[in-house]
């Protein structure tokens, strides 16, 4: 029985041995380790011996990234209004042994060290920039932050500022603010609309007017070559006749029947003016009507010898 007691315990104390003298270190991961209470040795990621009761894990960090919430804090902001900021920081250690003996909690002292800074940088605008200015506001406090924490081993990559809340009453009026800047915009685009409606009926009645105007003239055109065709055909008519009766008057008999053509025509003409009162006027010299009729025929024969000389 003694016996078994005396092997089981060496059993356990070789289980503990091996447990305190192999170490597997995951992989983005590192132990510091401390032999007799002094800084040995870093372990990175893989399968570790180490010095049993002499040697012992000290530190244990991760290589990540790490995102961690800064709480929020209140701010003033230059035109003494006070805010609510909170954020987020990241940062990673680069050198484990600085993030080990450099300070005692480099977590809380970054946050801190952030909340420090963003009080400081809010204070230096407006409540109006505050939204505005976020980038440079995380830039600053990155900056700020990052070259603190160098000899802690750590390295800032980047801040995000998550929420600026103002008070009621600020927010009352921003929105107030914001509705008015709305409804201004609004009648702007409204007034610019009936701008451009205007504008396009205008030149609409312009391109019609002028639409009017060019048919206008190309009917006056039209109407003015119209009749000019029409006075010219007429013309051509009447010179063609013209030509054809002086053609005939030429031909054999021709000046019988324009005698017999004006005598019937003084005959007509002198009858309808001697009507009157149902009176019948009858010339004294009934022979005039032959003298007439040779007085033109005469004429007639002149003019047509002249036309045939030229």
């Amino acid at each position: 029985m003694f016996e078994t007691i005396i092997i089981a315990g060496l059993i356990f104390l070789a289980f503990v041995t091996l447990l305190k003298t192999a170490r597997v270190v995951p992989q983005k991961t590192v132990f510091i380790v401390e032999r007799l209470g002094k800084y040995s040795r870093t372990l990175e990621a893989g399968f570790h011996i180490l010095v049993p009761f002499v040697d012992r894990i000290a530190y244990k960090h991760m290589l990540k990234e790490v995102a961690m919430d800064v709480p929020p804090q209140a701010c003033i902001t230059k035109d003494n209004i006070q805010v609510e900021v909170d954020g987020i920081l990241y940062f990673q250690i680069v050198d484990p042994v600085k993030a080990s003996y450099g300070i005692s909690e480099y977590a809380f002292a970054s946050i801190q060290l952030a909340q420090t800074t963003m009080r400081s940088e809010v204070g230096k605008i407006e409540l109006d920039r505050t939204f505005e200015e976020r980038e440079k506001i995380n830039h600053e406090i990155v900056r700020s932050v990052d070259k603190a924490a160098e000899p802690w081993g750590l390295k800032v990559t980047r801040y995000e500022i998550k929420n600026i809340v103002p008070p009621a009453s600020i927010k009352d009026a921003m929105e107030k603010q914001m509705r008015a800047e709305r409804e201004k915009r609004a009648l702007i685009a409204e007034s610019e609309g009936d701008k451009q409606a205007k504008i396009n009926r205008a030149e609409g009645d312009k391109q019609e007017a002028i639409a009017k105007s060019e048919g206008e003239k190309m009917k006056r055109i039209n109407e003015a070559e119209g009749r000019a065709a029409e006075i010219e055909r007429v013309a051509m008519a009447t010179a063609k006749g013209i030509r054809e009766i002086a053609s005939a008057i030429s031909d054999k008999g021709g000046m019988d029947a324009v005698n017999l053509r004006i005598a019937e025509a003084y005959l007509g003409e002198f009858g309808k003016l001697a009507k009157t009162n149902n009176t019948m006027i009858i010339p004294s010299n009934l022979a005039d009507v032959a003298g007439m009729v040779s007085a033109v025929s005469r004429v007639f024969n002149e003019t047509s010898a002249l036309k045939k000389e030229k």
